[in-house]
């Protein structure tokens, strides 16, 4: 593949896709660091082509959407089994974004999914943004949103294990210093932030 050249000092000198799955697989990267030293860089991607890299103008792989429940003046929260912990974890409605579906259609769907809930008015949007890129490029929308309706599981996949939960302002406050729970690292800041302002 291409020679990727990065400028100060750091170079991509190849890339190799070295496993073959439907929606994430592991590359290679050989590189050389500041020093001139020959290095391996193994991360998991979920795009296409055989060398992620060599994207331009990359759209989100997933949206996370952040709910707030008008009506109930509530923050939605999930509490979700995750595998990879072996344990629960208490985050927002994600989801990939399917092919030939918009990002704001995929909130909608993965929201009601997830929740039941229906999404009313996008408040704010993130660009395609990256929360853990030691280990993947996967990339991600952050979607703040309006939604009504009552919460419910019933169009959970068998797959998941998901248990809807409305925090007010108040009970952000306790749970951001739960040291017994699990949180996704974007939920806790969000969470934080609404616990200190009752804003989003």
């Amino acid at each position: 593949m291409g020679i990727v050249d990065q400028g100060a000092g750091m170079k991509i000198n190849d890339v190799k896709k070295i496993t073959d799955y439907n929606h994430l697989n592991l590359f290679s990267v050989q590189y050389k660091d500041r020093a001139d030293k020959d290095k391996e860089w193994i991360f998991a991607s979920r795009s296409n082509p055989a060398n992620p890299l060599e994207q331009d103008g990359r759209s989100a792989d997933a949206v996370v959407i952040v709910p707030y429940h008008k009506n109930e003046e509530k923050l939605v929260l999930i509490k979700e089994f995750r595998v990879v912990l072996g344990d629960y974890q208490y985050g927002f409605p994600a989801g990939l974004v399917d092919k030939g579906e918009s990002v704001e259609e995929a909130g909608k769907r993965e929201l009601f999914e997830e929740t039941g809930l229906t999404m009313t008015r996008i408040i704010n949007q993130s660009p395609a943004v990256f929360s853990s890129s030691g280990m993947t490029d996967e990339s991600l929308c952050l979607m703040f949103v309006e939604c009504e309706g009552i919460p419910s599981n019933q169009y959970n996949e068998a797959s998941e294990d998901i248990e809807i939960i409305m925090v007010s302002r108040a009970m952000a406050v306790g749970i951001i210093h739960d040291k017994r729970l699990k949180f996704d690292v974007k939920t806790w800041i969000i969470l934080n932030s609404f616990a200190a302002g009752g804003v989003l």
